[in-house]
């Protein structure tokens, strides 16, 4: 393949904004903190990334320990790099695998799967795969997109097929699942999310000149256009905490 792949990409796009999503980091504890957690907690990541949610969860509960799962070679380094330097990489597991194929010998407490619902195909088989890794009572962090009102043809054909809000929560609830607390993220959360995709891949491509950098340039000008003439203001992120019925 010519030039840097699409994980490239993202890695060096996420790496001033390691949430990866668009939810501030309060808010993200906020999530964490609802879950809970038993003393000796045991937490799986699908679809990681840099990592940052299973971090924050090990900060938040010291006597947890996490497994993050990424098909990104380049974010499982990255991930590794955070936890050596807040001191959590002999509690952080990290497994360079796609999620759809990681597998278990014990249950865990908590699941997270936040953006990373592709993996699975979906909202829908995400929330079978998550149920099979969970003890009984256990929790799910879910992280997925919406539409907050009816998107035009092409925005469906370049971002996905998404339901509304409600529908979103009709899906998983009708799989087996209680809602027990949500974050809906701001407009104000999207815009820092964007703007430090956009631009810390702009920034990147400018320092570095030549084919990666202009290569960098223009996904970054392509996203930044996607997403302030299509979609701001009409996409929503819900980040759901679910347990089993």
């Amino acid at each position: 393949m010519n030039g840097m792949d699409r994980q490239s990409l993202s890695a060096i796009a996420h790496h001033d904004h390691p949430i990866a999503a668009p939810v501030f980091p309060e808010n993200l504890d906020r999530l964490l903190r609802r879950a809970a957690l038993p003393e000796g907690a045991r937490v799986l990541d699908l679809g990681c990334g840099e990592a940052e949610w299973s971090l924050r969860a090990l900060e938040l509960y010291p006597t947890a320990v996490a497994d993050g799962v990424d098909v990104s070679a380049e974010a499982i380094a990255s991930a590794g790099r955070a936890a050596g330097a807040r001191d959590l990489y002999h509690r952080l597991g990290l497994h360079h695998t796609p999620a759809e194929k990681f597998t278990a010998a014990e249950p865990y407490d908590l699941v997270l799967c936040v953006g990373a619902t592709h993996a699975f195909g979906g909202l829908a088989k995400t929330m079978e795969a998550v149920a099979g890794f969970l003890r009984p009572g256990g929790l799910a962090v879910v992280g997925e997109a919406f539409w907050e009102r009816p998107p035009g043809a092409e925005l469906v054909e370049t971002i996905g097929d998404y339901p509304d809000l409600p529908a979103t929560v009709e899906t998983v609830e009708d799989l087996g699942w209680l809602t027990v607390y949500a974050h809906t993220s701001t407009l104000a959360e999207w815009d820092d999310y964007e703007w430090s995709w956009t631009g810390t891949l702009a920034r990147w491509g400018a320092d570095n000149p030549g084919p990666d950098g202009d290569q960098a340039l223009a996904a970054a000008k392509e996203h930044r256009d996607l997403w302030l003439t299509g979609y701001r203001g009409q996409l929503g992120f819900v980040t759901l905490l679910l347990r089993r019925r």
